[in-house]
């Protein structure tokens, strides 16, 4: 027993040294990384601004010298605010905080009562319940400083001169109109601004509380909304203001000619602007293109003499301006001058075909220093060119065929007052870069030319070339139904019709329960051996641009091999060939490598769809683009990027339109087993919605 008090009386001497040596060595924790709000601490001469009672949050940490093995060593927080009341008292609350272990972010949300429109300032201090750190408010630190704003800032007010609210048929399409936002609230400092359909954005003003203005562009005609909310330091948001404006529609160019003067003329007249005196190389009645308005062009003959030009500027180029025509080179071999606009010492701007020695031939559109290229021009091609210089935003661009091609570059707007040329450019010892070809519809506006309108520039109307319904059949042939080219059935090929129809519980002739035609009254039937159907001549120019639509059903059950549903001749092979592969379940658009006998066959686009055998058929439609190159298969209306090719030779076709087979090594095969209806042939490329209506009996709009 004695043993056992010594014991206790030991450690009871001994435990207040250790303890005491414990306190000596604690070090006091630390806190880091305050935020008001969710923000750094604003400390300065300006403090934070926030909308609602604010989170304060701050990190503490403490040495690692007090932590003890097995022990994780747990922190406070202290938080202390403080103000004056408007007559000068002094207020301060504090808030302690739950421990938690060290280096983890300790946090309050001041309650609703906090004063507003009043500077808080506020700090904090740790404690590791042996030591409290410094206030964060001590040398060097310093207090973190807010103010509670509970009111939104008012509505803004919008205003435009050119666009004044609710002002019927104002400004224009293409044409920049200012808009300003201004709120009575003295305190915003950035307006949200969104265009009905349109691009949204915020805008600044250069001072809190002031105006700020910003720069927009009507791509359409007929009302428009535009919609502001102000926002103040606070982040607080306003109540929307929607203005509403009345864009007119699209001005007329400010020069142009069309060039359809009548052969011998001397002059070109001016449906807008000055007329232009022709050189002796300019001779008109020329060709159009097919598919636009236009009746007839000027061919300029590649001398001195081939020229068009005016006494003074077809447009303002220091300004926003577009310039553009349908051009159709002889050659594109040499670097060669569509537009042009004189300066005392060359060309403020100018729209060419350029073609260096070891490049491959461009379009070009400069401006001053800079240029824009792009488009591949290819002799005897029609191409829409339009150039466009924008000083909103400082850009040169330049579309073909309605598309934008090459990188927009940052171009200085240069101002001329000397003559505009078309077919050649001003050099340093005289015009040059005489144009070979033709050129048609010359434009030039004072205005930017938005998107649908480039589109619609260039816009050639399909040409419905044929259509065969395979409603009605005789003497061998079915009728085009306008009364054009008919096909003709070859052994093997008939024209099965809904009178042809039978039923087994009528007639005991009748072997089999009927099958509806495709579409409409009848359809053409294959028997896979030698059926087909073909016409005399080509179809379509695959030169240029055109649309091949077709409805198809395989007979699955002898669906062991390829089978072609349309094929056309080049000089020595085929030179496509629509076909399906049940082996891939996949329609196919097939061409040669090259024209050439035996030349090996190469799957260009592909579509794995279904083959039609559901008694419905498939809608098959091939879409080739002359302007870009491409060619696009559709099923059902749908295509997709496996289905798209781009060609960079082209094709002939100089053979027949062929339906249900193809030329193989040993002669005609691929003959399909199944049924074709609905046969549609176009000059053009359609677009994507008018090629969803084909193979109904029915033509699109081609509108």
């Amino acid at each position: 027993m004695l043993g056992s008090c010594l014991a206790a009386l030991v450690v009871g001497a001994v435990t207040p040294s250790a303890a005491s040596a414990a306190e000596q060595s604690n070090l006091p924790p630390a806190v880091q990384d305050l935020q008001t709000a969710f923000k750094d601490c604003a400390s300065g001469d300006e403090p934070a601004y926030v909308g609602s009672p604010p989170a304060l949050q701050a990190r503490l940490t403490d040495p690692v010298e007090d932590d003890r093995i097995g022990y994780p060593e747990q922190l406070t927080a202290e938080f202390e605010i403080w103000w004056s009341d408007p007559d000068g008292t002094a207020q301060r609350r504090t808030w302690t905080t739950s421990p938690y272990p060290v280096g983890l972010v300790h946090r309050i949300t001041l309650p609703p009562d906090i004063p507003s429109d009043t500077v808080l300032s506020w700090h904090v201090r740790a404690n590791d319940g042996v030591a409290y750190s410094p206030w964060s408010s001590e040398a060097p630190g310093a207090a973190c400083r807010f103010v509670y704003d509970d009111a939104s800032p008012a509505a803004p007010v919008v205003s435009s001169p050119e666009y004044p609210a609710d002002t019927w048929w104002t400004g224009g399409v293409g044409i920049y109109g200012s808009f300003t936002m201004d709120s009575p609230s003295a305190d915003v400092v950035e307006y949200r601004y969104t265009f009905l359909g349109g691009p949204s954005g915020t805008a600044r003003p250069a001072e809190m509380g002031g105006p700020a203005t910003i720069r927009y562009v009507p791509l359409s005609r007929g009302s428009q909304i535009l919609s502001v909310q102000a926002l103040d330091r606070a982040g607080r948001v306003s109540g929307r203001t929607d203005y509403s404006f009345y864009p007119n529609a699209a001005s007329a160019p400010v020069s142009r000619w069309k060039l359809d003067d009548e052969a011998g003329s001397a002059t070109a007249a001016a449906e807008a602007g000055e007329a232009a005196r022709a050189g002796r190389g300019v001779t008109f009645a020329g060709p159009a293109p097919s598919g636009t308005p236009l009746t007839s062009t000027a061919t300029l003959d590649g001398s001195r003499h081939g020229f068009l030009t005016t006494g003074s500027p077809a447009v303002d180029s220091g300004r926003t301006f577009a310039v553009g025509a349908w051009v159709r080179p002889a050659r594109d071999d040499r670097s060669m001058n569509v537009l042009s606009q004189d300066t005392a010492s060359g060309a403020a701007y100018a729209l060419a075909l350029e073609a260096p020695r070891k490049a491959s031939a461009s379009w070009s559109f400069t401006l001053g220093d800079a240029k824009v290229t792009g488009g591949t021009p290819e002799a005897g091609e029609w191409a829409y060119l339009l150039g466009v210089y924008d000083t909103e935003t400082g850009y040169a661009q330049l579309f073909v065929d309605g598309r934008e091609v090459g990188t927009k570059t940052e171009a200085a707007p240069v101002r001329a007052d000397g003559a505009f040329q078309i077919g050649r450019t001003l050099g340093p010892n005289g015009y040059r870069r005489h144009w070979h070809g033709d050129v048609g519809d010359v434009r030039a506006y004072d205005r930017l030319v938005v998107p649908s309108e480039v589109t619609d520039l260039a816009h050639r109307k399909p040409r419905l070339l044929g259509h065969w319904s395979f409603s009605t059949g005789d003497d061998g042939t079915t009728p085009e139904n306008a009364g054009g080219a008919p096909l003709r059935l070859g052994t093997g090929a008939s024209v099965y019709r809904v009178s042809d129809m039978c039923t087994p519980d009528v007639d005991p002739d009748c072997t089999t329960w009927p099958r509806y035609p495709l579409v409409g009254d009848g359809h053409l039937e294959l028997d896979g051996e030698s059926g087909h159907a073909a016409l005399d001549t080509p179809v379509v120019d695959t030169g240029d641009s055109f649309t091949l639509g077709v409805v198809a059903r395989i007979e699955q059950n002898d669906a062991t091999r390829p089978m072609t549903v349309l094929s056309q001749a080049g000089e020595h092979t085929e030179a496509f060939k629509l076909r399906y592969d049940p082996a891939l379940y996949a329609w196919q658009l097939i061409m040669p490598e090259r024209d050439e006998a035996g030349a090996p066959e190469k799957v260009v686009s592909q579509l794995t769809m279904p083959d039609g055998a559901n008694g419905y058929g498939t809608q098959l439609a091939i879409v080739y683009d002359d302007a870009t190159d491409t060619v696009r298969l559709f099923a059902d209306g749908y295509t997709e990027a496996d289905a798209t090719a781009h060609l960079q030779d082209g094709w002939t076709s100089t053979g027949p339109l062929q339906v249900g087979r193809a030329r193989t090594a040993d002669g005609w095969g691929e003959h399909l087993k199944g049924q074709v209806d609905e046969l549609q042939a176009y000059a053009g490329a359609l677009t994507d919605e008018d090629v969803r209506q084909l193979g109904w009996e029915t033509d699109p709009c081609l509108c």
